[in-house]
């Protein structure tokens, strides 16, 4: 355990904890004090069950280095069983002070090609599971705050590059992760009057995820950029007492670079004549000269 903790006595749950990004967020918070609850189900990449248990070798990691963690077995997608991951957290350790949710699965394919089952499981598990933590820590924090007890409640939601810019093959991940980052900017709104705040990391990691994306491996003994631990440390702040004075942003970390990701904004476009409606048969020559450059992800592509 570090000297300069962050996070001493903080009850928090990280979702997908048990391999990769979330795992690494686990050690991280873990170190810097924090009762980790472990929540993994053990499911491969699509979400197929799988034969171990990587919540539990976390807690025993954890443990081994002086710290205090639990695993939980919940299935995001199990609205139930989510209100009892924050039952069980309050009831074992007395309070909850944060959520990361990490919990993910990918099932890419093009749109031609995806399946509403593919979409249904990759939505679930993202946005909904992403939800369902948020919505039954928020429950929780309100009675705090309304019974008189001070709250200082943190979420830290994932996004990605993919979900913010768009990539061929992801329009369900995609779509998911687009979701999360307006869900944080809604949290974020809605959970200030009852002391919580609500951000999002977009990581930028080398993980089974991203397996065969081309993400070049760090020379040994060199610092990785594409490490899974890269984002925790950010994460350790989020959830800290000093994080408090932020809330709806979103971070992306790449490397050992934290930077703020803007919403979508809008720019100045075309302006028909004064007090009436734009003319169809005007907005393509007019459009062609408002955006001439095509979006990041169509870059290269011919458009028509």
């Amino acid at each position: 355990m570090r000297d300069e903790r962050l996070l001493d006595g903080r009850v928090v749950i990280v979702t997908g904890g048990g391999r990769g990004i979330g795992r690494a967020h686990c050690l991280e918070l873990a170190a810097h004090g924090a009762i980790v609850m472990v929540n993994d189900l053990g499911v491969g990449v699509r979400g197929e069950a799988g034969a171990d248990s990587p919540a539990d070798e976390v807690v025993a990691e954890i443990v081994e280095k002086g710290g205090t963690a639990i695993a939980d077995g919940s299935s995001v997608t199990d609205w139930n069983a989510v209100s009892g991951l924050v039952a069980r957290a309050v009831d074992q350790f007395g309070r909850l002070d944060g959520v990361v949710n990490n919990a993910g699965i990918l099932r890419d394919a093009t749109i031609t090609s995806l399946t509403e089952a593919d979409w249904d499981a990759v939505i679930d598990v993202h946005l909904k599971g992403t939800f369902a933590l948020t919505k039954h820590a928020c429950d929780y924090w309100r009675s705090e705050s309304k019974a008189g007890r001070p709250v200082a409640g943190r979420i830290v939601n994932t996004t990605s590059g993919t979900g913010l810019a768009g990539n061929v093959g992801q329009a369900a991940y995609g779509a998911a992760k687009a979701a999360i980052a307006n869900l944080t900017l809604t949290t974020a709104m809605e959970g200030t009057r009852y002391g919580v705040t609500a951000n999002a990391i977009s990581p930028v990691a080398s993980t089974r995820m991203t397996a065969g994306t081309g993400l070049a491996a760090a020379a040994d003994g060199g610092f990785d950029p594409f490490d899974p631990g890269n984002s925790s440390p950010v994460v350790a702040w989020l959830l800290s007492a000093a994080s408090g004075w932020l809330t709806g942003r979103i971070l992306r970390v790449d490397g050992n670079s934290v930077l703020p990701v803007e919403p979508w904004s809008v720019r100045p476009g075309h302006a028909g004549r004064p007090g009436q409606r734009v003319d169809a048969a005007e907005l393509d020559a007019a459009m062609r000269v408002v955006l001439g450059t095509a979006p990041a992800g169509l870059a290269g592509l011919r458009l028509r």
